[in-house]
């Protein structure tokens, strides 16, 4: 039996107390109450069809937040794997559909009760620590540049490929779906063309990081840490990072081990993103919560 993908997402917002507040929704078709998610499309990644089903099911546009996980269920055209996002609305209102005929924002418990899936109950009870989440920064490799043995110039200079480029525009649609609003990429040339229509379609500039290339980085990997963290910290909104190959896993792999969260294996292919979600900051410095690894962009 052929196995169907689909997305979704734990949306939730803070009430005037402060509380959490999650939204339920109820299908009169089934005549149960789910958190929002629905299939994938033909070509369409997984990030983005959970933002695109949650403005289809509630009305509200989201950003998305850390990773809460994947469920695998038996349903009548074969096995469903859902995957889902915490996520935070940014606008938009409800209006009642064939499809979804009500939506309730709930405390987590009141939503774990009236949740009709032990699946979705398991998921809400993972959301708190993505609620504590106050910055986030998206760490990316650079796209596909060809091999740096075959480039005649010099190396800061090669540029991407054709498929680089294409990678480029899929972290150009996806980025934003994270809440991106601040764009620092490495000096070298294929990092800059990676971010750099995203950067222009944000309307910022790109911010230069020696210290985050491969250059400045291995020289002195507590520097670049720390400007990591300090990027984190700044004001504006989830920052992107672009950066290179040797640097992101020794990179994260301090993050977390800092955290105390040990990541066995830290991948970092072209065109690929690590979303490192951080709880602080100010006057502290921001602790990593939770990472992330995406490699939408290669398929």
């Amino acid at each position: 039996m052929p196995t169907l993908l689909a997305a979704g997402a734990a949306v939730w917002r803070r009430s005037p107390s402060g509380d959490v507040e999650v939204a339920v929704v109820h299908r009169p078709g089934l005549d149960d109450w789910s958190l929002p998610k629905g299939k994938v499309r033909s070509g369409e990644t997984l990030p983005a069809t959970a933002v695109r089903e949650v403005a289809e099911e509630t009305g509200h546009t989201v950003t998305l937040g850390a990773r809460l996980g994947s469920r695998q269920y038996r349903v009548t055209e074969g096995e469903k794997v859902a995957h889902y996002w915490a996520a935070r609305p940014t606008g938009g209102s409800f209006r009642p559909s064939n499809e979804i005929d009500e939506l309730r924002w709930l405390p987590l418990a009141k939503a774990s009760e009236l949740l009709s899936y032990q699946r979705d109950r398991t998921l809400l009870a993972s959301l708190d620590g993505a609620t504590a989440v106050t910055a986030t920064v998206l760490l990316v490799r650079h796209a596909e540049a060809g091999e740096r043995e075959t480039w005649q110039g010099h190396d800061d200079l090669r540029p991407l490929t054709a498929e680089g480029h294409r990678q480029a525009d899929v972290l150009r649609a996806l980025l934003p779906l994270f809440g991106a609003q601040r764009v620092y990429s490495a000096p070298p040339l294929r990092c800059r063309q990676s971010v750099e229509d995203l950067a222009t379609d944000l309307g910022v500039p790109i911010i230069p990081e020696p210290r985050l290339s491969e250059d400045g980085y291995l020289v002195d990997p507590a520097a670049g840490l720390e400007r990591l963290i300090t990027i984190a910290a700044e004001p504006g909104g989830p920052a992107v990072v672009c950066s290179q190959g040797k640097v992101i896993p020794d990179l994260v792999r301090n993050l977390t081990d800092s955290a105390g969260r040990t990541l066995r294996d830290v991948p970092s292919r072209k065109g690929s993103y690590w979303g490192l979600f951080f709880d602080g900051g100010s006057p502290a410095p921001p602790v990593l919560l939770t990472a992330d690894y995406y490699d939408d962009a290669l398929s």
